[in-house]
Protein backbone atom coordinates (compact mmCIF):
# COMPACT_ATOMS: atom_id res chain seq x y z
CA UNK A 1 0.00 0.00 0.00
CA UNK A 2 1.63 3.00 -1.25
CA UNK A 3 2.03 6.02 2.12
CA UNK A 4 -0.46 9.23 2.24
CA UNK A 5 2.35 10.91 1.70
CA UNK A 6 6.21 10.74 1.03
CA UNK A 7 9.02 13.74 1.25
CA UNK A 8 11.98 12.54 -0.75
CA UNK A 9 15.28 14.25 -0.49
CA UNK A 10 13.35 18.14 0.39
CA UNK A 11 16.24 20.81 -0.17
CA UNK A 12 14.96 24.32 1.03
CA UNK A 13 17.45 27.49 0.98
CA UNK A 14 16.75 31.16 1.66
CA UNK A 15 18.35 33.09 -1.69
CA UNK A 16 22.01 32.29 -1.64
CA UNK A 17 22.78 31.00 1.75
CA UNK A 18 23.31 27.97 2.07
CA UNK A 19 20.10 25.10 2.78
CA UNK A 20 18.12 25.55 5.91
CA UNK A 21 16.91 21.82 5.02
CA UNK A 22 19.05 19.65 3.86
CA UNK A 23 18.06 16.58 2.49
CA UNK A 24 15.10 15.47 4.23
CA UNK A 25 13.06 12.41 3.79
CA UNK A 26 10.14 10.72 5.48
CA UNK A 27 6.56 9.02 4.74
CA UNK A 28 3.28 8.61 6.51
CA UNK A 29 0.50 6.36 6.20
CA UNK A 30 -3.14 6.94 6.46
CA UNK A 31 -4.63 6.70 10.52
CA UNK A 32 -0.57 7.06 11.07
CA UNK A 33 1.03 9.84 13.49
CA UNK A 34 4.35 11.01 12.70
CA UNK A 35 6.32 13.31 15.17
CA UNK A 36 8.78 16.10 13.65
CA UNK A 37 11.03 16.51 16.76
CA UNK A 38 13.82 19.29 17.20
CA UNK A 39 14.91 22.59 18.95
CA UNK A 40 13.89 25.71 17.23
CA UNK A 41 15.49 26.55 13.71
CA UNK A 42 16.06 22.74 12.84
CA UNK A 43 13.30 22.83 9.92
CA UNK A 44 10.35 21.17 11.37
CA UNK A 45 8.00 23.81 10.50
CA UNK A 46 9.39 24.83 7.12
CA UNK A 47 8.90 20.82 6.38
CA UNK A 48 5.66 20.83 7.47
CA UNK A 49 4.97 24.02 5.03
CA UNK A 50 6.57 23.30 2.25
CA UNK A 51 3.95 20.47 2.04
CA UNK A 52 1.18 23.24 1.46
CA UNK A 53 3.44 25.64 -0.58
CA UNK A 54 2.93 27.92 1.85
CA UNK A 55 6.87 29.06 2.47
CA UNK A 56 7.83 32.55 2.84
CA UNK A 57 8.60 34.10 -0.05
CA UNK A 58 12.41 34.87 0.27
CA UNK A 59 12.53 30.94 0.25
CA UNK A 60 12.85 28.25 -2.24
CA UNK A 61 12.89 24.42 -2.43
CA UNK A 62 15.98 23.60 -4.54
CA UNK A 63 15.08 20.21 -4.23
CA UNK A 64 13.23 16.63 -3.50
CA UNK A 65 9.51 15.37 -4.26
CA UNK A 66 6.40 15.39 -2.06
CA UNK A 67 3.67 12.73 -2.98
CA UNK A 68 0.04 13.69 -1.86
CA UNK A 69 -1.88 10.14 -2.21
CA UNK A 70 -5.31 11.39 -1.44
CA UNK A 71 -8.80 10.07 -3.21
CA UNK A 72 -7.30 9.99 -5.79
CA UNK A 73 -4.17 9.29 -7.81
CA UNK A 74 -0.84 9.54 -6.07
CA UNK A 75 0.17 13.48 -7.30
CA UNK A 76 3.89 16.11 -6.85
CA UNK A 77 2.73 18.24 -4.82
CA UNK A 78 5.65 20.58 -5.66
CA UNK A 79 4.31 20.57 -10.03
CA UNK A 80 0.59 21.46 -9.21
CA UNK A 81 -0.85 24.73 -10.43
CA UNK A 82 -1.91 26.73 -8.43
CA UNK A 83 -5.81 26.42 -8.49
CA UNK A 84 -5.02 23.07 -7.87
CA UNK A 85 -3.31 23.88 -4.65
CA UNK A 86 -6.20 25.86 -3.54
CA UNK A 87 -8.17 22.73 -3.85
CA UNK A 88 -6.07 21.02 -1.68
CA UNK A 89 -5.80 23.20 1.57
CA UNK A 90 -8.48 22.98 3.91
CA UNK A 91 -9.86 20.30 1.96
CA UNK A 92 -7.56 17.30 1.50
CA UNK A 93 -4.79 18.77 4.04
CA UNK A 94 -4.98 20.94 6.92
CA UNK A 95 -2.62 22.66 9.07
CA UNK A 96 -3.07 24.05 12.85
CA UNK A 97 -0.44 26.93 13.33
CA UNK A 98 1.56 27.39 16.95
CA UNK A 99 -0.22 30.80 17.72
CA UNK A 100 -3.99 30.74 17.01
CA UNK A 101 -4.56 34.34 17.70
CA UNK A 102 -2.32 34.97 14.63
CA UNK A 103 -3.68 32.84 12.38
CA UNK A 104 -7.46 33.84 13.03
CA UNK A 105 -8.58 36.97 11.35
CA UNK A 106 -9.53 39.55 14.42
CA UNK A 107 -12.18 41.25 12.34
CA UNK A 108 -14.54 38.47 11.77
CA UNK A 109 -16.78 36.11 13.83
CA UNK A 110 -15.04 32.60 14.42
CA UNK A 111 -18.13 31.08 13.52
CA UNK A 112 -18.10 32.71 9.79
CA UNK A 113 -14.42 32.02 9.60
CA UNK A 114 -14.41 28.33 9.62
CA UNK A 115 -18.00 28.14 7.90
CA UNK A 116 -15.62 29.94 4.76
CA UNK A 117 -13.60 26.38 4.56
CA UNK A 118 -17.11 24.41 3.90
CA UNK A 119 -18.72 27.15 1.60
CA UNK A 120 -15.04 27.26 -0.61
CA UNK A 121 -14.37 23.67 -0.69
CA UNK A 122 -17.88 22.14 -0.19
CA UNK A 123 -20.35 24.60 -1.83
CA UNK A 124 -22.60 24.85 0.98
CA UNK A 125 -25.11 27.35 1.59
CA UNK A 126 -24.58 29.76 4.87
CA UNK A 127 -27.88 27.55 6.84
CA UNK A 128 -25.90 24.35 5.98
CA UNK A 129 -22.48 25.16 7.17
CA UNK A 130 -23.49 26.90 10.12
CA UNK A 131 -25.41 23.87 11.28
CA UNK A 132 -22.04 21.67 9.90
CA UNK A 133 -19.53 24.32 12.39
CA UNK A 134 -21.80 24.13 15.31
CA UNK A 135 -22.07 20.56 15.75
CA UNK A 136 -17.92 20.26 15.12
CA UNK A 137 -17.59 23.49 17.77
CA UNK A 138 -19.88 20.98 20.35
CA UNK A 139 -17.54 18.16 19.13
CA UNK A 140 -14.24 19.66 19.70
CA UNK A 141 -15.70 20.06 23.48
CA UNK A 142 -17.33 23.75 23.53
CA UNK A 143 -20.17 24.33 25.65
CA UNK A 144 -22.21 26.81 23.92
CA UNK A 145 -21.66 26.32 20.39
CA UNK A 146 -23.51 29.52 19.28
CA UNK A 147 -21.79 31.79 21.72
CA UNK A 148 -18.19 30.77 19.94
CA UNK A 149 -20.01 31.40 16.91
CA UNK A 150 -20.72 34.75 17.85
CA UNK A 151 -17.75 35.61 19.34
CA UNK A 152 -14.73 37.21 18.08
CA UNK A 153 -11.05 35.52 18.71
CA UNK A 154 -9.83 38.20 21.50
CA UNK A 155 -13.17 37.17 23.55
CA UNK A 156 -11.82 33.11 23.34
CA UNK A 157 -8.91 32.07 26.05
CA UNK A 158 -5.84 30.73 24.31
CA UNK A 159 -7.79 27.17 24.82
CA UNK A 160 -10.64 28.25 23.31
CA UNK A 161 -8.90 29.97 20.21
CA UNK A 162 -7.13 26.26 19.84
CA UNK A 163 -9.92 24.60 20.14
CA UNK A 164 -11.35 26.89 17.28
CA UNK A 165 -8.87 26.58 15.36
CA UNK A 166 -8.79 22.78 15.32
CA UNK A 167 -12.48 22.62 14.33
CA UNK A 168 -11.61 24.70 12.01
CA UNK A 169 -8.92 22.56 10.42
CA UNK A 170 -11.48 19.44 10.75
CA UNK A 171 -14.60 20.57 9.83
CA UNK A 172 -13.81 19.54 5.98
CA UNK A 173 -12.57 16.02 7.19
CA UNK A 174 -9.27 15.99 5.74
CA UNK A 175 -6.85 12.43 5.00
CA UNK A 176 -4.21 14.88 6.28
CA UNK A 177 -3.85 17.08 9.51
CA UNK A 178 -0.28 18.90 10.06
CA UNK A 179 -0.34 20.20 13.43
CA UNK A 180 2.50 22.59 14.22
CA UNK A 181 3.57 23.05 17.86
CA UNK A 182 -0.43 22.93 18.52
CA UNK A 183 -0.31 22.81 22.17
CA UNK A 184 3.52 25.13 23.26
CA UNK A 185 0.80 28.00 24.92
CA UNK A 186 -1.28 26.01 26.63
CA UNK A 187 -1.88 25.21 30.49
CA UNK A 188 -0.73 21.56 30.72
CA UNK A 189 -4.33 20.56 31.32
CA UNK A 190 -6.00 22.16 28.46
CA UNK A 191 -3.01 20.39 26.51
CA UNK A 192 -3.78 17.24 27.61
CA UNK A 193 -7.44 17.84 26.62
CA UNK A 194 -6.50 19.29 22.88
CA UNK A 195 -4.08 16.25 22.44
CA UNK A 196 -7.36 13.85 23.86
CA UNK A 197 -9.16 15.49 21.36
CA UNK A 198 -6.69 15.22 18.43
CA UNK A 199 -6.54 11.52 19.22
CA UNK A 200 -10.26 11.04 19.10
CA UNK A 201 -11.06 13.09 16.34
CA UNK A 202 -8.00 10.70 14.14
CA UNK A 203 -9.70 7.31 15.48
CA UNK A 204 -12.94 8.88 13.91
CA UNK A 205 -11.92 10.02 10.97
CA UNK A 206 -8.73 7.38 10.31
CA UNK A 207 -6.77 10.53 8.99
CA UNK A 208 -2.97 11.06 9.40
CA UNK A 209 -1.29 13.33 11.49
CA UNK A 210 2.07 15.38 11.18
CA UNK A 211 2.83 16.60 14.65
CA UNK A 212 5.80 19.70 15.22
CA UNK A 213 7.17 19.45 18.34
CA UNK A 214 9.93 20.09 20.85
CA UNK A 215 8.22 18.31 23.75
CA UNK A 216 9.34 14.48 24.19
CA UNK A 217 6.29 14.17 26.33
CA UNK A 218 3.84 15.01 23.48
CA UNK A 219 5.87 12.61 21.39
CA UNK A 220 5.43 9.87 23.74
CA UNK A 221 1.80 10.37 24.18
CA UNK A 222 0.71 10.72 20.53
CA UNK A 223 3.54 9.48 17.97
CA UNK A 224 3.61 5.75 15.83
CA UNK A 225 6.32 7.18 14.51
CA UNK A 226 9.36 9.85 15.11
CA UNK A 227 11.55 11.65 13.17
CA UNK A 228 14.53 13.75 14.63
CA UNK A 229 15.94 17.00 12.94
CA UNK A 230 18.59 18.93 13.95
CA UNK A 231 20.26 22.09 11.88
CA UNK A 232 17.56 21.02 8.85
CA UNK A 233 18.72 17.27 9.14
CA UNK A 234 17.42 14.38 9.80
CA UNK A 235 19.47 12.81 12.48
CA UNK A 236 17.42 9.53 13.51
CA UNK A 237 14.03 8.39 12.93
CA UNK A 238 12.19 4.77 13.56
CA UNK A 239 9.14 3.87 15.63
CA UNK A 240 8.18 5.84 18.82
CA UNK A 241 8.82 3.13 20.96
CA UNK A 242 12.66 2.08 18.89
CA UNK A 243 13.44 6.13 19.31
CA UNK A 244 12.25 6.78 22.68
CA UNK A 245 13.02 3.47 23.88
CA UNK A 246 16.50 3.14 22.93
CA UNK A 247 18.04 6.28 20.79
CA UNK A 248 20.82 5.58 18.73
CA UNK A 249 21.80 8.73 17.74
CA UNK A 250 23.84 11.46 20.01
CA UNK A 251 21.69 14.41 19.36
CA UNK A 252 19.08 12.57 20.13
CA UNK A 253 20.33 10.69 23.62
CA UNK A 254 21.18 14.67 24.47
CA UNK A 255 18.04 15.99 23.87
CA UNK A 256 15.97 13.21 25.87
CA UNK A 257 18.41 14.03 28.61
CA UNK A 258 17.30 17.32 28.90
CA UNK A 259 13.74 16.45 28.92
CA UNK A 260 12.96 17.34 32.88
CA UNK A 261 10.26 14.19 33.89
CA UNK A 262 8.21 14.47 37.53
CA UNK A 263 10.21 12.12 39.86
CA UNK A 264 9.05 8.32 40.61
CA UNK A 265 9.65 8.93 44.61
CA UNK A 266 9.87 6.50 47.02
CA UNK A 267 8.52 8.29 50.05
CA UNK A 268 7.46 11.66 51.18
CA UNK A 269 9.67 14.57 52.65
CA UNK A 270 9.99 16.16 55.77
CA UNK A 271 8.49 19.98 56.32
CA UNK A 272 10.58 22.40 55.33
CA UNK A 273 11.45 24.56 58.45
CA UNK A 274 10.06 28.05 58.19
CA UNK A 275 12.20 30.08 60.91
CA UNK A 276 14.13 31.99 58.67
CA UNK A 277 11.88 33.61 55.81
CA UNK A 278 13.02 36.61 53.50
CA UNK A 279 9.82 37.20 52.02
CA UNK A 280 5.90 36.66 53.81
CA UNK A 281 2.45 37.41 52.53
CA UNK A 282 0.02 37.10 54.80
CA UNK A 283 -3.63 36.95 54.12
CA UNK A 284 -3.10 38.64 50.65
CA UNK A 285 -6.50 39.49 48.66
CA UNK A 286 -6.51 41.05 45.47
CA UNK A 287 -10.19 42.07 43.56
CA UNK A 288 -10.55 44.09 39.79
CA UNK A 289 -13.13 45.78 38.51
CA UNK A 290 -13.94 45.02 35.25
CA UNK A 291 -16.25 46.96 33.58
CA UNK A 292 -19.63 45.30 32.31
CA UNK A 293 -20.57 47.73 29.82
CA UNK A 294 -23.63 50.45 29.75
CA UNK A 295 -24.62 51.34 33.14
CA UNK A 296 -24.45 48.84 35.32
CA UNK A 297 -22.13 48.37 37.95
CA UNK A 298 -18.59 46.76 37.17
CA UNK A 299 -18.25 43.49 38.03
CA UNK A 300 -15.37 42.01 40.93
CA UNK A 301 -12.82 39.69 39.96
CA UNK A 302 -11.28 38.48 42.50
CA UNK A 303 -7.65 37.58 41.42
CA UNK A 304 -6.40 36.24 44.47
CA UNK A 305 -7.93 35.20 47.88
CA UNK A 306 -6.67 34.79 51.37
CA UNK A 307 -3.33 33.80 50.14
CA UNK A 308 -0.48 33.07 52.50
CA UNK A 309 3.13 32.27 51.11
CA UNK A 310 6.46 32.33 52.87
CA UNK A 311 9.78 32.03 51.15
CA UNK A 312 12.72 30.66 52.82
CA UNK A 313 16.01 32.44 52.72
CA UNK A 314 17.91 30.10 50.68
CA UNK A 315 15.54 28.19 49.41
CA UNK A 316 13.08 28.60 46.17
CA UNK A 317 9.38 28.07 46.78
CA UNK A 318 7.71 27.12 43.68
CA UNK A 319 3.80 28.23 42.78
CA UNK A 320 2.35 26.16 40.30
CA UNK A 321 -1.43 26.38 38.28
CA UNK A 322 -2.90 27.28 35.06
CA UNK A 323 -3.16 30.59 33.62
CA UNK A 324 -5.12 32.88 35.40
CA UNK A 325 -4.60 31.11 39.09
CA UNK A 326 -3.21 33.93 40.73
CA UNK A 327 0.46 33.09 40.31
CA UNK A 328 1.66 36.65 38.44
CA UNK A 329 -0.59 38.58 40.73
CA UNK A 330 1.30 37.51 44.28
CA UNK A 331 4.75 38.01 42.09
CA UNK A 332 3.74 41.38 41.46
CA UNK A 333 2.22 42.18 45.01
CA UNK A 334 5.42 40.45 47.04
CA UNK A 335 7.68 43.26 44.62
CA UNK A 336 5.29 45.62 45.40
CA UNK A 337 3.90 46.42 41.50
CA UNK A 338 0.53 46.02 42.56
CA UNK A 339 -1.61 46.77 46.34
CA UNK A 340 -3.48 44.08 48.12
CA UNK A 341 -6.90 44.67 48.83
CA UNK A 342 -6.55 46.34 53.04
CA UNK A 343 -5.93 43.51 55.33
CA UNK A 344 -3.51 42.17 53.23
CA UNK A 345 0.67 42.43 54.26
CA UNK A 346 3.29 41.91 52.70
CA UNK A 347 7.08 41.39 54.96
CA UNK A 348 10.36 41.23 53.52
CA UNK A 349 12.86 40.20 55.71
CA UNK A 350 16.69 41.84 54.54
CA UNK A 351 19.13 40.18 56.96
CA UNK A 352 18.34 37.27 59.55
CA UNK A 353 16.96 38.74 62.63
CA UNK A 354 16.24 42.09 61.20
CA UNK A 355 13.14 43.43 61.30
CA UNK A 356 10.82 43.43 58.64
CA UNK A 357 9.70 45.72 55.97
CA UNK A 358 6.40 46.63 55.26
CA UNK A 359 6.50 46.07 50.85
CA UNK A 360 3.32 48.67 50.84
CA UNK A 361 4.13 50.63 53.58
CA UNK A 362 7.73 51.72 52.89
CA UNK A 363 10.01 55.89 53.22
CA UNK A 364 11.46 56.83 50.19
CA UNK A 365 14.62 55.33 50.98
CA UNK A 366 13.61 51.58 52.11
CA UNK A 367 11.71 51.36 48.87
CA UNK A 368 15.07 52.34 46.92
CA UNK A 369 16.92 49.71 49.20
CA UNK A 370 13.94 47.05 48.80
CA UNK A 371 14.15 47.27 44.73
CA UNK A 372 18.23 46.15 44.89
CA UNK A 373 17.13 43.21 47.37
CA UNK A 374 14.25 42.25 45.26
CA UNK A 375 14.66 41.71 41.33
CA UNK A 376 11.94 39.87 38.73
CA UNK A 377 12.82 37.65 35.56
CA UNK A 378 9.82 37.72 33.46
CA UNK A 379 8.26 35.58 31.05
CA UNK A 380 9.05 37.12 27.83
CA UNK A 381 12.84 38.27 27.90
CA UNK A 382 12.65 39.92 24.24
CA UNK A 383 9.68 42.27 25.87
CA UNK A 384 11.56 43.34 28.93
CA UNK A 385 14.63 43.83 26.70
CA UNK A 386 14.85 47.35 24.81
CA UNK A 387 14.95 46.17 21.59
CA UNK A 388 16.74 50.09 21.02
CA UNK A 389 19.77 50.01 24.04
CA UNK A 390 22.21 48.07 23.66
CA UNK A 391 23.05 45.11 26.06
CA UNK A 392 25.73 47.12 27.66
CA UNK A 393 23.43 49.68 28.45
CA UNK A 394 20.61 47.50 29.69
CA UNK A 395 23.03 46.14 32.17
CA UNK A 396 24.48 49.04 33.84
CA UNK A 397 20.87 50.83 34.10
CA UNK A 398 19.97 49.75 36.84
CA UNK A 399 23.68 50.37 38.16
CA UNK A 400 22.78 53.86 37.29
CA UNK A 401 19.59 54.56 38.47
CA UNK A 402 21.05 53.30 41.75
CA UNK A 403 24.34 54.83 41.29
CA UNK A 404 26.26 52.45 42.16
CA UNK A 405 30.14 52.87 41.40
CA UNK A 406 32.08 54.60 37.87
CA UNK A 407 31.62 54.21 34.58
CA UNK A 408 34.25 52.38 34.14
CA UNK A 409 32.88 50.33 37.58
CA UNK A 410 29.57 49.78 35.76
CA UNK A 411 30.68 48.45 32.40
CA UNK A 412 33.64 45.52 34.57
CA UNK A 413 30.61 44.60 36.75
CA UNK A 414 28.20 44.29 33.53
CA UNK A 415 30.88 42.46 31.67
CA UNK A 416 31.10 39.88 35.19
CA UNK A 417 27.52 39.37 34.88
CA UNK A 418 27.65 38.21 31.15
CA UNK A 419 30.67 35.77 32.21
CA UNK A 420 28.65 34.84 35.20
CA UNK A 421 25.49 33.77 33.07
CA UNK A 422 27.86 31.72 30.35
CA UNK A 423 28.30 34.65 27.43
CA UNK A 424 30.78 36.50 26.35
CA UNK A 425 31.83 40.00 27.69
CA UNK A 426 32.72 40.99 23.99
CA UNK A 427 28.47 40.87 23.26
CA UNK A 428 27.86 44.17 25.03
CA UNK A 429 27.57 46.21 22.08
CA UNK A 430 24.61 43.93 20.65
CA UNK A 431 21.28 44.60 20.11
CA UNK A 432 18.90 41.90 21.59
CA UNK A 433 17.53 40.61 18.51
CA UNK A 434 21.06 39.93 17.83
CA UNK A 435 20.55 36.46 20.25
CA UNK A 436 18.74 33.19 20.50
CA UNK A 437 15.92 33.14 23.29
CA UNK A 438 17.90 31.33 25.33
CA UNK A 439 20.50 33.39 25.19
CA UNK A 440 18.13 36.79 25.88
CA UNK A 441 16.89 34.64 29.21
CA UNK A 442 20.36 34.83 30.07
CA UNK A 443 20.40 38.38 29.78
CA UNK A 444 17.53 38.90 31.68
CA UNK A 445 18.94 37.08 34.15
CA UNK A 446 22.33 38.74 34.32
CA UNK A 447 20.15 42.01 34.59
CA UNK A 448 18.56 40.81 36.95
CA UNK A 449 21.49 40.30 39.19
CA UNK A 450 23.50 43.04 38.51
CA UNK A 451 22.07 44.65 41.92
CA UNK A 452 23.64 41.44 43.92
CA UNK A 453 19.66 40.69 44.74
CA UNK A 454 18.96 38.70 47.95
CA UNK A 455 15.73 37.50 46.28
CA UNK A 456 14.99 36.78 42.33
CA UNK A 457 11.07 36.28 41.25
CA UNK A 458 11.22 34.44 38.11
CA UNK A 459 7.76 34.18 36.36
CA UNK A 460 7.91 31.39 33.89
CA UNK A 461 11.89 31.58 32.97
CA UNK A 462 11.75 28.57 30.86
CA UNK A 463 8.39 28.52 29.29
CA UNK A 464 9.16 29.58 26.03
CA UNK A 465 12.11 27.83 25.36
CA UNK A 466 13.90 24.24 23.93
CA UNK A 467 14.23 21.52 26.13
CA UNK A 468 17.86 21.95 25.66
CA UNK A 469 17.84 25.33 26.51
CA UNK A 470 15.66 24.81 29.38
CA UNK A 471 17.88 22.63 31.09
CA UNK A 472 20.89 25.29 30.43
CA UNK A 473 18.62 27.64 32.36
CA UNK A 474 17.73 25.67 35.37
CA UNK A 475 21.39 24.59 35.85
CA UNK A 476 22.45 28.07 35.65
CA UNK A 477 19.51 29.01 38.33
CA UNK A 478 20.52 26.30 40.51
CA UNK A 479 24.65 27.02 40.23
CA UNK A 480 23.79 31.18 41.10
CA UNK A 481 21.64 30.25 43.88
CA UNK A 482 24.25 28.22 45.54
CA UNK A 483 27.59 30.52 44.78
CA UNK A 484 25.45 33.70 45.53
CA UNK A 485 22.72 32.36 48.59
CA UNK A 486 19.83 33.95 46.83
CA UNK A 487 16.08 32.87 47.05
CA UNK A 488 13.60 32.55 44.74
CA UNK A 489 10.48 32.46 43.97
CA UNK A 490 9.38 30.66 40.97
CA UNK A 491 6.42 30.69 39.48
CA UNK A 492 5.21 28.34 36.40
CA UNK A 493 2.89 25.79 35.12
CA UNK A 494 5.45 23.11 34.08
CA UNK A 495 5.43 20.39 37.56
CA UNK A 496 8.52 18.71 35.61
CA UNK A 497 10.58 21.85 35.98
CA UNK A 498 9.57 22.77 39.71
CA UNK A 499 10.04 19.43 40.97
CA UNK A 500 14.06 19.48 39.41
CA UNK A 501 14.30 23.20 41.65
CA UNK A 502 11.72 23.52 44.07
CA UNK A 503 12.10 23.30 47.75
CA UNK A 504 8.59 23.75 48.34
CA UNK A 505 5.48 23.71 46.19
CA UNK A 506 2.55 25.70 46.32
CA UNK A 507 -0.48 25.03 44.42
CA UNK A 508 -3.14 27.85 43.03
CA UNK A 509 -6.29 27.52 41.35
CA UNK A 510 -8.89 30.67 40.63
CA UNK A 511 -6.46 32.89 43.14
CA UNK A 512 -6.95 30.01 46.00
CA UNK A 513 -3.77 28.11 47.25
CA UNK A 514 -5.04 24.47 47.35
CA UNK A 515 -1.97 22.76 48.04
CA UNK A 516 1.29 23.29 49.83
CA UNK A 517 3.79 20.59 50.39
CA UNK A 518 7.78 19.57 49.62
CA UNK A 519 7.86 18.15 46.08
CA UNK A 520 9.08 15.18 47.04
CA UNK A 521 4.99 14.90 49.28
CA UNK A 522 3.69 16.68 46.87
CA UNK A 523 3.93 14.14 43.66
CA UNK A 524 4.31 10.93 45.92
CA UNK A 525 0.79 11.47 47.78
CA UNK A 526 -1.04 14.47 47.03
CA UNK A 527 -4.49 15.10 47.97
CA UNK A 528 -6.58 17.99 46.27
CA UNK A 529 -7.78 16.56 42.98
CA UNK A 530 -6.69 19.69 41.19
CA UNK A 531 -3.10 18.67 42.08
CA UNK A 532 -3.56 15.01 41.12
CA UNK A 533 -4.83 16.49 37.73
CA UNK A 534 -2.11 19.17 37.17
CA UNK A 535 0.31 15.56 37.80
CA UNK A 536 -1.76 13.62 35.62
CA UNK A 537 -1.88 15.92 32.13
CA UNK A 538 1.88 16.54 32.54
CA UNK A 539 3.15 14.43 29.86
CA UNK A 540 5.82 12.30 30.21
CA UNK A 541 8.58 11.15 27.30
CA UNK A 542 8.25 7.66 28.50
CA UNK A 543 5.08 5.53 26.65
CA UNK A 544 4.74 3.33 29.52
CA UNK A 545 3.57 6.56 31.61
CA UNK A 546 0.63 8.44 29.36
CA UNK A 547 -1.52 10.87 30.05
CA UNK A 548 -4.51 10.04 32.24
CA UNK A 549 -7.38 12.06 30.39
CA UNK A 550 -10.38 10.55 32.99
CA UNK A 551 -7.94 12.20 35.93
CA UNK A 552 -7.19 15.48 34.14
CA UNK A 553 -10.79 15.91 33.37
CA UNK A 554 -12.04 15.27 36.60
CA UNK A 555 -9.88 17.87 38.86
CA UNK A 556 -9.59 20.37 36.22
CA UNK A 557 -13.30 20.91 35.79
CA UNK A 558 -15.95 22.83 38.21
CA UNK A 559 -15.48 22.78 42.02
CA UNK A 560 -18.74 21.56 42.05
CA UNK A 561 -17.62 18.46 40.34
CA UNK A 562 -14.94 17.35 43.15
CA UNK A 563 -15.72 15.13 46.15
CA UNK A 564 -17.74 17.02 49.04
CA UNK A 565 -14.84 17.40 51.08
CA UNK A 566 -12.71 19.84 48.55
CA UNK A 567 -15.53 21.97 47.30
CA UNK A 568 -15.72 25.60 46.77
CA UNK A 569 -19.11 26.28 46.48
CA UNK A 570 -19.85 30.47 46.45
CA UNK A 571 -18.36 31.69 49.41
CA UNK A 572 -18.04 28.49 51.29
CA UNK A 573 -14.21 27.98 50.97
CA UNK A 574 -12.50 25.54 52.91
CA UNK A 575 -9.69 26.47 55.02
CA UNK A 576 -6.12 24.87 53.92
CA UNK A 577 -5.21 22.36 56.44
CA UNK A 578 -2.16 21.00 57.71
CA UNK A 579 -2.26 17.17 57.51
CA UNK A 580 1.84 16.48 59.01
CA UNK A 581 5.52 17.18 57.31
CA UNK A 582 4.31 20.60 56.24
CA UNK A 583 1.88 19.03 53.96
CA UNK A 584 -1.02 21.32 53.85
CA UNK A 585 -4.48 20.53 51.45
CA UNK A 586 -7.76 23.02 51.31
CA UNK A 587 -10.49 21.11 52.13
CA UNK A 588 -13.66 20.99 54.85
CA UNK A 589 -12.17 18.18 57.11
Amino acid sequence: MAPLLEVDGLTIGFGKADPVVRNVSFSLNAGETLALVGESGSGKTLTCRSVLRILPDAADIRSGRIVFAGDDAPVDMLALAEPAMRQIRGNCISMIFQEPMRSLSPLHRLGNQVAEVLRLHRSMGRAEAKCAVLAKFERVGFADPERVWRSYPFEMSGGMRQRVMIAMAMVAKPDLLIADEPTTALDVTTQAQVLGLIKTLQSETGMAVVLVTHDLGVVANMAQRVVVMNGGRVMESGSAAEVLGSPQHGYTRKLFAAATMIPEVAAPARGLPHEDLILDLRGVNKTYAMRSGGWRKPIAITACKEVNLQVVRGKTLAVVGESGSGKTTCARIALGAELPDPGGEVLFYPEPGAPPLPVHDMSKAQRTAFQRLAQMVFQDPYSSLSPRMRIGAALTEPLDIHGIGTRSDRRDKAARMLELVGLNPDMMTRYPHAFSGGQRQRLSIARALTLDPKLLICDEPTSALDVSVQEQILSLLEEIRERAALSYLFISHDLAVVARIADEVVVMRAGVIVEQAPPETLFYDPRHPYTKALIAAQPEPDMARPIDLDLVAKGAGAPSTWPEMFRIDGASVPGLQDIGAGHKVRCHV
